[in-house]
């Protein structure tokens, strides 16, 4: 080849874009998760693949990048896998009760003996523990019951809301939109709980492997879409009109119920500095569903990274 095109052909290859390549896993039926779509749509140069999953799906698909889910799965994935890393928010949402004034519920202590509906093992069943526990009752005081969220009526009759109607739990605690429908369904009969309560908040956060952030390649690529995310949670913090629609659409409910719940998430990109705290406390009920000890608080520690975000935010 003659030397002048070698030289052409050299420099081309230097100085085309990197094309960054990602996929994400989230659980595509709670609200948490859209910013990271707005984030993609928006504001990222490159592609990415948003698949329904979760931070489980970083160990069972190599090729998942990032994944995302509350902070429960987050310590439930950390006990088998300790080279998880959380590197950011993606929400925090404060939790609330709605209960049925019906079944003789006006203050929070008056759930003793109640149906609670709450997904076991998950961040809405220790939110139901947590803050009850903040007017003295234990789980032996109240009954879990097990069932399905709902994004907009009609809500099937497996599922939270469609079963406080019915009569067969007296009260919801989880996340949205299920408390607001239950609320909706109740009318006047309901009461909620919670508005204003700072004992709990859901820590949905995004995850990944030392592996990948050790990978120099695709660790700029993950600095570049918290970047976008970071853009995409500044509209959702500023001006939630320009995506409530797009929001609404992607998780298939209705502007109107998300702009009731919108107030109860705190959309920002970043590591809270009473993360590792929050972990601590949490992985005792975490623990005791895994059957195993809780993890020590400098173990603990390790899972959390905010070297990446630091990265992106001053870039």
């Amino acid at each position: 080849m003659h030397p002048s095109r070698t030289a052409s052909f050299s420099v081309l290859f230097l100085t085309a874009p990197i094309v960054s390549s990602l996929k994400i896993a989230s659980a595509l039926g709670v609200l948490e998760w859209t910013p990271e779509l707005i984030a993609k749509e928006d504001y990222f140069e490159g592609d990415v693949d948003i698949v329904n999953g979760g931070i489980a799906s970083l160990f069972s698909n190599p090729t998942v990048d990032l994944g995302s889910n509350s902070e429960t799965q987050l310590l439930s994935q950390f006990g088998s896998h300790k080279n998880l890393r959380s590197i950011g928010t993606v929400a925090e949402v404060y939790y609330r009760i709605v209960a049925n004034k019906k079944s003789g519920i006006n203050g929070l202590e008056d759930l003793k003996g109640k149906r609670i509906g709450a997904l076991r093992t998950t961040s809405s069943e220790y939110f139901v523990q947590t803050y009850l526990a903040t007017v003295g009752l234990k789980p032996a005081d109240y009954t879990i019951v097990n069932g399905l969220g709902c994004l907009q009526e009609p809500c099937a009759d497996y599922t939270f809301p469609a079963m406080l109607k019915s009569g067969s739990i007296d009260a919801i605690g989880m996340w949205e939109p299920s408390v607001e429908l239950g609320a909706e369904a109740l009318g006047p009969d309901a009461i909620v709980f919670g508005n204003n309560q700072t004992v709990y908040r859901e820590i949905y956060n995004l995850a990944t492997t030392s592996e990948k952030l050790y990978d120099p390649k695709k660790r700029a690529e993950i600095v570049q879409f918290l970047k976008a995310l970071k853009q995409a949670e500044d509209v959702f913090q500023r001006d939630p009109a320009k995506v409530i629609g797009r929001v609404a659409e992607a998780v298939k409910t209705n502007d109107t119920l998300l702009e009731a719940v919108w107030p109860v998430h705190k959309w920002n990109v970043r590591v809270p500095s009473d993360m590792l705290d929050v972990l601590v406390d949490e992985d005792k009920f975490v623990a005791s569903y895994g059957k195993r000890e809780p993890i020590p608080r400098e173990t603990l520690a390790t899972v959390i990274d905010g070297s990446v975000l630091e990265e992106a935010l001053g870039a």
